[in-house]
């Protein structure tokens, strides 16, 4: 297929920015809204080459992302990494190339968000089957730092994004969260820092004791890789990229 031009993305009728500004405004959680840079949410939008009708595109287009819940989940979108909260976005988490490339994709999918625990939210590529992850093409999947494991949400990007921000991470973490998260969460000097715990998540003892839990803030880079080697030892599986951080994987 034909690469689209900046203009065919841009200029469109019925854009979704509009209606994401009042979904946002209205958001059942607090939410902090990272300024976007201008000039990287065109060339992100070009690279993705979806349009400013779709709710990927037009956020990609103007917001910088989302700091939800005292930034417990981060929401990528074309933020510098110059930020004050040093949110990362969507070109670098996802490690766009550096020039326009019609042949580039994200693959296995793209890194749209993650959790102060590493657990990392993606939209599923053409051929998710082949990277080993569940749900279909274009859907959202997570991978869950309690399960070292990739779960779907039967969700598209628009229905995930209304999905958060109606509230719905309020059940969806209940199982992950102790008491005094919220001050843990605040205390993160950046948005590429995240939640170690010791036992982690995914152990019997943090499961039946998440209270009991010692926990430190670490870099974000540090978390995601100990959730990829420990993925990769206890369940024989691979879970693939799971974004970059602050130039580190």
């Amino acid at each position: 297929m034909e690469a689209r031009g900046l203009e065919e993305l841009t200029e469109v009728s019925e854009p979704a920015w509009p209606e994401l500004v009042s979904k946002v405004s209205s958001a059942a959680l607090p939410v902090e809204i990272v300024p976007a840079d201008p000039a990287l949410g065109r060339a992100t939008l070009l690279q993705l080459q979806v349009t400013a009708r779709s709710h990927l595109g037009a956020f990609a287009l103007h917001c910088g992302g989302l700091l939800v819940d005292d930034g417990w989940l981060r929401v990528f979108g074309s933020a510098t990494p110059r930020n004050p909260g040093g949110l990362p976005g969507l070109a670098e988490v996802n490690v766009f190339p550096e020039r326009f490339d019609p042949d580039w994709r994200p693959s296995p999918g793209l890194i749209v968000a993650q959790d102060v625990l590493g657990g990392t939210f993606a939209v599923n590529d053409d051929d998710p089957a082949a990277a080993g992850r569940p749900g279909q093409p274009g859907e959202v999947v997570y991978f869950a730092p309690d399960t070292l494991r990739w779960q779907a949400l039967a969700l598209p990007y628009e229905g995930w994004l209304d999905w958060v921000l109606a509230g719905e991470p309020t059940d969806f973490y209940r199982k992950l969260r102790w008491p005094g998260w919220r001050a843990d969460s605040r205390a993160l000097e950046t948005a590429t820092d995240g939640i170690s715990l010791v036992p982690p998540l995914w152990s019997l003892e943090a499961q039946r004791d998440l209270a009991g839990t010692k926990r430190q803030a670490v870099p974000m880079a540090e978390l995601l890789g100990l959730h990829h080697r420990y993925a990769r030892q206890l369940t024989q599986a691979d879970p693939g990229f799971l974004g970059v951080t602050d130039g580190l994987d």
